[in-house]
């Protein structure tokens, strides 16, 4: 398994991923400007996690395919996906310009058969049972492909994700990692004050036949040693604690950020902030 050194600079230029991070964000919001509304701070909620997943944890192929498996079960924060897929050269860039555009082809949630998109996740709660099924087939087929799930701590709130992590758990499928981005929103609703028992969720992972393990889910060097700690036979669980809106001072935790784009004032704030870190 590729290991990243200490500082994870990795990128030929000896880009930090911190930096990285700040483009992938400003590429979302320069996206916002041609739509009317854009899940902003869904994606900048997991932007370390799925940048994690995709620059340090997948591996790939020579012609720049994946050899691992990525879904982004909460369909809502794609823009992050979509947003590092164009920077491998998966999506194109007019992919993106044409987005929820009649004439493109990239929507609000992801869709199978969209360059890059392993599953659709428009319906939240069905991204478990796809990835335990995936996760289980190669074990079947003896491959050494992982697979990898983001969740929202929202939709760990349906029964069919724990109908899934529970078949995950007997199954033994130790080729399985997930990410909850848990950033304590659901919508316009803090989870710790609209469904307390939800806590403490490694517990709940544990009870279910899961390893699992607490992170910081802003820090790419956290994450990633969450993702790469020793583990017995058993799917791997990594609860990243994050900010809803993470990065614009005047997102974070505004629960109305779920859903508006930014008008041009409040454009111009975010970038500079964005291109200050």
């Amino acid at each position: 398994m590729k290991m990243a050194p200490p500082n994870l600079v990795n990128e030929p230029d000896g880009e930090l991923p911190r930096r990285r991070c700040s483009r992938y964000r400003r590429r979302i919001l320069e996206i916002s400007q041609s739509v009317a509304a854009l899940h902003i701070a869904p994606a900048f909620s997991c932007t370390e996690v799925v940048d994690t997943v995709y620059n340090e944890l997948m591996k790939w192929k020579e012609d720049g395919s994946p050899l691992d498996v990525f879904i982004m079960s909460k369909g809502h924060g794609c823009m992050i996906q979509y947003v590092i897929l164009e920077e491998r050269g998966i999506l194109e860039r007019t992919d993106l310009e044409t987005y929820c555009k009649p004439d493109g082809r990239l929507g609000a949630h992801p869709d199978y058969g969209t360059p890059g998109i392993a599953a659709a996740t428009g319906s939240l709660g069905h991204g478990m049972g796809m990835a335990v099924g995936m996760a289980y087939a190669e074990k079947l087929q003896k491959n050494s492909s992982k697979i990898y799930l983001v969740l929202s701590d929202g939709e760990c709130q349906e029964g069919s994700t724990w109908e899934a992590a529970m078949m995950a758990g007997n199954l033994k499928v130790d080729n399985l990692t997930a990410f909850v981005d848990y950033n304590d929103f659901s919508g316009l609703d803090r989870m710790s004050e609209s469904h307390p028992a939800f806590h403490p969720l490694v517990d709940k992972f544990r009870s279910f036949g899961w390893d699992a393990v607490e992170v910081d889910g802003h820090s790419q060097l956290d994450i990633l040693s969450g993702a790469q700690r020793p583990h017995s036979a058993r799917p791997l669980a990594v609860i990243c604690k994050t900010v809803k809106g993470k990065g614009v001072s005047y997102m974070e935790n505004v629960p109305i950020w779920h859903y508006r784009s930014p008008n041009p004032e409040e454009y111009a704030i975010a970038m500079q902030q964005l291109q200050d870190e």
